[in-house]
């Protein structure tokens, strides 16, 4: 069997080069900072100091603007120092997309530039003409526009962050390898290996995308390929455009939450289209979850990896009625009121922990069903068993389903393979200490020994608000639903928070990572100053009118900067063109330009209909 990687089987962070961004270094051993980035309009000076103030007092180590020009840059000059009458002498960072001079004006004003590979050099040749020559000379190029950048930061003690977004690629990556994580890691790849011959160090590394699977794919790609080149550049992690509510806090959640569990990440900024000071409300909660709940000691369990941390492969395992299989992950709920039924027409399956079963005797799960008389259901109660004997001791065993609750430390080879001719799912609780590595190193034993026996993943939380439960369930559930290793979720919280409210995390969660699509999907960016309309509202208009349908991507982006290219995943996209336009996208195809913004979003869902009616 093809293994990869050392399993981590404690929490350990991956240790990257210091380096300085002002008065607040990052990497090596500080502690992972966070940021956020401005939503105002980077020339109007009063209203983009209060907003920076308002982050850096929930909490932020850094505050990005953009920076679209040469006037945004002598912008950014009166701002710093606005801040810094005020006693806010935090860094700042500039957000630079098309133009080096922009770049190389900035390094010598604030204490970082970001800068995107994709459009920071554009080819005179079309992509299909570039042979290796042609290649080799487009990197020269690169490397003659990055030098002059680089002696203004080395002069200026400015960091630079190589942000590479999923959806802007350049020609020459795309050709080659796609719209892909390993495109996505080449092109980061290009720039470290020019910044390391101009003896530059004082660097960051993004690799963002609006879908959590491509940004975790393609951060452990360059993880892999920074050690194969004796790199080590502290990492800058974030899902873009994750949008808002509770799937943009649990689309962030769980591709940082993911990365940081691997040992990766320095600087962390979560994504959300709202007040950029709730980001940095989410993002502290996600890292104290993390300092809280998990430690260096190792769990019990193989230290080599048995699945393709890389690319998404399911693990494969045998279907027991609809849960494993090819069938999508169950959602499992604990009934806590018998009164309420509700929970019967959400979820899949539901937990209910005092109810006897006269056909089992011990308690049962009960599939969906709105009717809770076990004279009426008894067909539909399934049996579960508190450990792997106790089921082999039952004489009333279901010759349909049967679960046995189970956790990492009673992994048991021998017993394991004597279940394989029973119809059995595993209840794998996540409840212990390093749960996420209990859990991991429970399944990737199961793929070590060929076990094809289902796994749903429970874990019991006491979180009496929705925003806590949401950011600890997607960090702790969520990566091991990337990785293809669950086929069931299961979360428990004993506290005041309601069942559906726990269901619809759930489902929210697989629907992140990609693993059941349950609604519509909804893509949007967090807003700078380069959005033109009220962003936080349309996305609201936007759910509104077309959250009824399931299956579908819908992408609000704020202005065509980023917006065609990193809405790559969308099937329709609603992209800001200027004051009061809007251009619409299907398939990331400008199909309606320039329409109005009043008429914008009936025209959108004039062209869904169509779409649909031609189905």
């Amino acid at each position: 069997m093809e293994q990869y990687l050392p399993l981590n089987l404690s929490y350990c962070r991956f240790e990257t080069l210091e380096i300085r961004i002002g008065n607040i270094p990052c990497g090596g051993n500080n502690p992972v900072r966070i940021q956020s980035m401005t939503d105002t309009n980077t020339n109007d000076i009063e209203a983009s100091v209060n907003q920076c103030i308002r982050i850096f007092d929930a909490g932020a180590d850094y505050v990005r603007l953009t920076t679209q020009g040469i006037k945004e840059v002598e912008s950014l000059s009166v701002i710093k120092n606005e801040l810094y009458k005020k006693g806010y002498k935090k860094p700042l960072i500039a957000d630079v997309h098309f133009n080096p001079k922009v770049a190389e004006y900035a390094a010598g004003i604030v204490e970082k530039v970001r800068i995107n590979p994709g459009n920071f050099h554009k080819s005179e040749k079309k992509d299909n003409e570039l042979s290796e020559a042609d290649y080799l000379k487009e990197i020269e190029i690169i490397k003659e526009k990055i030098e002059k950048l680089v002696e203004i930061c080395k002069a200026n003690k400015t960091a630079i962050r190589i942000g590479v977004n999923h959806g802007s690629l350049s020609d020459r990556i795309l050709t080659k390898y796609g719209n892909t994580p390993e495109g996505m890691v080449v092109s980061a790849m290009e720039f470290l290996r020019i910044f390391k011959q101009l003896d530059f160090s004082n660097v960051v590394v993004s690799m963002k995308a609006s879908n959590p699977k491509i940004m975790i794919y393609a951060y452990r790609l360059l993880h892999k390929n920074m050690i194969a080149e004796n790199m080590n550049f502290p990492l800058h992690l974030g899902v873009t455009e994750a949008g808002e509510g509770e799937d943009g806090r649990i689309k962030s959640c769980i591709g940082i939450g993911a990365l940081l569990l691997d040992g990766l990440g320095d600087t962390i900024r979560v994504s959300l289209t709202e007040d950029p000071a709730n980001e940095i409300i989410v993002a502290k909660k996600l890292l104290k979850h993390i300092e809280n709940t998990y430690t260096n000691e190792i769990v019990r369990g193989s230290s080599k990896m048995f699945f393709n941390p890389f690319r998404y492969s399911r693990r494969k395992t045998k279907p027991v009625l609809n849960i494993g299989g090819n069938n999508p992950p169950v959602v499992v709920c604990k009934l806590i009121n018998s009164e309420d039924v509700s929970v019967f027409d959400k979820a899949d399956y539901v937990f209910a922990e005092n109810f006897k079963n006269s056909t089992f005797g011990n308690s049962a799960l009960i599939i969906n069903n709105s009717d809770f008389s076990e004279k009426h259901t008894k067909q539909k109660f399934y049996p579960y068993y508190n450990s792997i004997n106790e089921f082999f001791k039952s004489n009333s065993k279901s010759e349909i389903l049967n679960f046995i609750l189970i956790n990492n430390s009673e992994f048991d080879e021998n017993n394991i393979k004597k279940l394989n001719s029973y119809p059995v799912v595993f209840i794998l609780s996540a409840d212990n200490t390093n749960g996420y590595y209990n859990v991991r190193a429970f399944i990737n034993d199961l793929i070590r020994i060929n076990s094809a026996i289902p796994i749903i993943v429970r874990k019991k939380y006491k979180e009496r608000e929705i925003e806590d439960l949401q950011v600890k369930s997607s960090c702790d559930l969520g990566p091991l639903f990337i990785d293809g290793l669950a086929d069931g979720i299961f979360i428990e919280n004993d506290q005041c928070i309601n069942n559906n409210d726990v269901i619809s995390i759930s489902f929210s969660i697989l629907q992140a990572s990609n693993s059941r699509i349950s609604k519509t999907e909804f893509i949007s960016c967090p807003g700078c100053g380069r959005t033109l309309f009220n962003l936080q509202q349309k996305v609201k208009e936007v759910k509104a009118a077309l959250q009824h349908m399931p299956g579908l991507k819908i992408a609000v982006m704020g202005c065509i900067v980023n917006g065609p290219g990193e809405m790559a995943d969308a099937d329709y996209g609603y992209v800001g063109a200027g004051p009061g336009r809007v251009n619409i996208y299907k398939d990331c195809i400008l199909v309606k330009k320039n329409i109005p913004e009043s008429e914008a979003l009936n025209e959108l869902i004039k062209l869904i209909n169509e779409k649909n009616s031609d189905k």
